[in-house]
């Protein structure tokens, strides 16, 4: 079963509002924000910036679905190929994901984005700016 995208990375960062400001300039949109980490996106990629106090996920990079129950299958896919994963958890942004690691210990996250999830927080932001 072949993956569809590479979605995002995601960094470790010393201060979250300054890397915001940071990757903006570049020409990122930020997408969410919380005191502990943020969201950018590029076109269809985003950038996750995990700020000194987050402590959810490390330094990983993440595969996009488009649906729970692909997200869900390839959830028991890896198990039953005996590749070790944790549990599907449903974020506060109506995200969904797992994180595993591959055999040298690099971690990685399937998550499951719904439609016009991002949408609708650049949506938020730019309201927030006006």
């Amino acid at each position: 079963m072949a993956l569809r995208q590479l979605g995002h990375v995601a960094i470790r960062v010393g201060d979250v509002s300054k890397a915001v400001e940071f990757y903006e300039k570049l020409g990122m949109v930020n997408v969410w924000k919380d005191p502990d980490w943020a969201y950018m996106k590029a076109g269809d990629d985003g950038l996750a910036l995990l700020g000194p106090g987050y402590r959810a996920a490390g330094p990983h990079f993440g595969f996009v679905f488009s649906t729970r129950e692909e997200l869900e299958e390839h959830h028991r896919r890896l198990q039953s190929q005996g590749i070790p994963v944790g549990e599907i958890h449903t974020h506060r942004d109506g995200t969904a994901s797992f994180y595993g690691k591959d055999p040298d210990g690099n971690l990685f996250e399937f998550v499951y984005e719904p439609p016009g999830t991002f949408d609708r927080a650049k949506a938020k932001t730019t309201e927030a700016t006006s």
